[in-house]
């Protein structure tokens, strides 16, 4: 079981220490170790990476204060549309799903297309009817919604704007609710490696957008042979860069180590003015969180099995 590794984040971004207080950053770190010490069990009594990082993305999309699932930001009509991709590193099986209105755990659709159709990615309305084709537990519009995002999405629209979910200027009514994108990386007692994704994606964006996190290769990649990586950011920049892909290539054709290959793929996201962060594992059990932003949420288990959890660089 010492094969085991595990590693979540709730997004990165301009994170304000001055502003976020001690209560809510508590909540915040209670919610991160919480997660990261269920997944991690379930990794020690045998569980598969795969099913660990839908069931700890599933969790993260419960917590309302994170931008996936319940509590996701809205559209320019006040709707939440979610994007969420899973991808199993052992297969290099995949599944995606984009601009989702109704599933409870957008993760558990992706998982579904992934292992009961021939497709990867899917779309819109295909998404919702999937769900109810399969039994999956879908839910109203109300359900995403909580005040929090309502007023974000109120505030971009006034001022013409479509914002990351932790940009400090546009988005927050509250200073302390800079918040983004969730996933999970895992490597399993059989040393197999898995990577999930799931998101609301940008306040006020247009109806239908899309970002990085439903696109296989740019914000979720997994190969047994390499590394496992899930992205958070500013989505254009990681598609046109192919950020997760990045990563993977880097090791498997440069013999980059992990945190060189992480570092090296996000500096080519910045070059292109996108910010943002990554978390990753590799074949080997190593761990790297890199990110070029104020912060991340974020918590991981290592080879000494203990339970880490952090948001800003020290």
């Amino acid at each position: 079981m010492s094969r085991c590794r595990l590693v979540i984040h709730g997004g990165a971004g301009v994170i304000d220490r001055a502003s976020l207080t001690a209560e809510r950053e508590a909540e915040f770190r209670r919610a991160l170790h919480a997660i990261a010490a269920d997944a991690y069990a379930r990794l020690q009594t045998g569980a598969t990476a795969i099913d660990v990082v839908e069931n700890a993305v599933m969790a993260l999309e419960d917590f309302p204060l994170f931008n996936a699932g319940h509590g996701a930001v809205l559209n320019a009509d006040g709707v939440a549309e979610l994007d969420a991709s899973i991808m199993d590193g052992a297969t290099r099986a995949a599944g995606a799903i984009a601009a989702a209105r109704t599933p409870r755990n957008p993760i558990q659709l992706a998982r579904a297309v992934m292992d009961r159709t021939e497709h990867v990615l899917l779309a819109g309305a295909g998404t919702d009817r999937l769900a109810a084709e399969l039994g999956l537990p879908q839910v109203g519009p109300d359900y995403y919604v909580t005040a929090e995002r309502a007023e974000q999405q109120r505030l971009a629209a006034r001022l013409g704007k479509v914002t990351l979910d932790h940009d400090a200027v546009f988005n927050a009514p509250s200073p302390s609710d800079k918040t983004g994108t969730v996933g999970a990386v895992a490597r399993d007692a059989h040393g197999h490696l898995a990577a999930a994704t799931s998101t609301g994606g940008m306040t006020n964006k247009r109806v239908g957008r899309c970002g990085d996190t439903p696109i296989i290769g740019a914000g979720t990649w997994a190969d047994d042979a390499t590394c496992a990586v899930s992205a958070t950011g500013h989505g254009e920049y990681f598609i046109r860069s192919a950020l997760a892909y990045d990563v993977h290539a880097r090791i498997a054709y440069g013999a980059q180590l992990l945190m060189d290959a992480g570092r090296a793929a996000l500096a080519r996201v910045q070059s292109l003015g996108g910010t943002g962060g990554l978390i990753a594992i590799d074949a080997g059990g190593n761990i790297a969180m890199p990110y070029n932003s104020e912060g991340m949420y974020r918590a991981w288990v290592g080879s000494d099995g203990a339970v880490n959890v952090a948001i800003y660089a020290n």
